[in-house]
């Protein structure tokens, strides 16, 4: 029998702990830190500062609007927890954006550092110094990085071995796994306000039901995402 992997530890740098403090006590989260697969810590910036006021920002240099997140918290609160074997994620709108491909990268790491940023930014020598890489998940902005960083967190975990019920393959035959979105999905009752499940799919043949959902699949993805098909 295959030795049981290391709990994935992930810690979120933030100066709101308390933003995270619903998610991971709720539903899958707290499901898959129950049973050790993954252990969820956060580590405040204001820890890091030496002054009275615990400043974790500054007036940008050459002027302009906002603050800037200051260097000293942030590279300290990291190099406080990080190991060799740390993968240190800045939460960016300028990052490279999240996909279901990185969330599966991710989750074989053994350590996760989620910097999640506020304000106009961080400063860049944060990222010369402790950043692996950057990630975005939209094109829009966010007050700060926490609610990114929930979204990377719940889409790591969910692939870790043992969290998700139904079985290993419950997570492959998900939208973006194969490069398409998901076929549509029925269940009981079979006939809801004039509308019937497809006879295919109470037909009890497997193999047509396999090749009805994978046209349903890319023809969905056709419609509604195209550039994922490449064609």
């Amino acid at each position: 029998m295959a030795a049981m992997r290391a709990p994935l530890t992930i810690d979120v740098v933030t100066i709101f702990p308390a933003m995270l403090d619903g998610f991971v006590r709720e539903s899958m989260i707290k499901r898959a830190t129950d049973a050790e697969r993954v252990s969820i810590r956060t580590v405040n910036p204001r820890d890091f500062t030496t002054d009275v006021h615990r400043t974790v920002d500054d007036r940008p240099y050459g002027g302009g609007p906002g603050m800037v997140m200051k260097p000293e918290p942030l590279v300290d609160a990291v190099e406080s927890i990080r190991t060799e074997h740390t993968r240190t994620i800045l939460m960016c709108p300028q990052g490279t954006p999240f996909t279901q491909a990185a969330a599966r990268r991710l989750s074989a790491e053994q350590h996760l550092v989620l910097l999640a940023g506020h304000y106009e930014g961080v400063d860049e020598r944060v990222r010369d110094l402790v950043v692996d890489e950057e990630v975005s998940i939209g094109d829009y902005i966010l007050t700060n990085g926490v609610l990114p960083a929930a979204v990377v967190i719940d889409a790591i975990v969910r692939l870790l071995p043992g969290v998700l019920g139904g079985g290993p393959e419950a997570h492959e035959q998900e939208s973006f796994t194969e490069g398409l979105l998901d076929y549509p999905q029925y269940t009981r009752p079979p006939m809801y306000r004039g509308m019937e499940v497809p006879e295919i799919l109470t037909s009890g043949d497997h193999e047509a039901v396999a090749r009805w959902r994978k046209e349903q699949a890319r023809a969905k993805t056709r419609d509604r995402r195209p550039d994922l098909l490449g064609d």
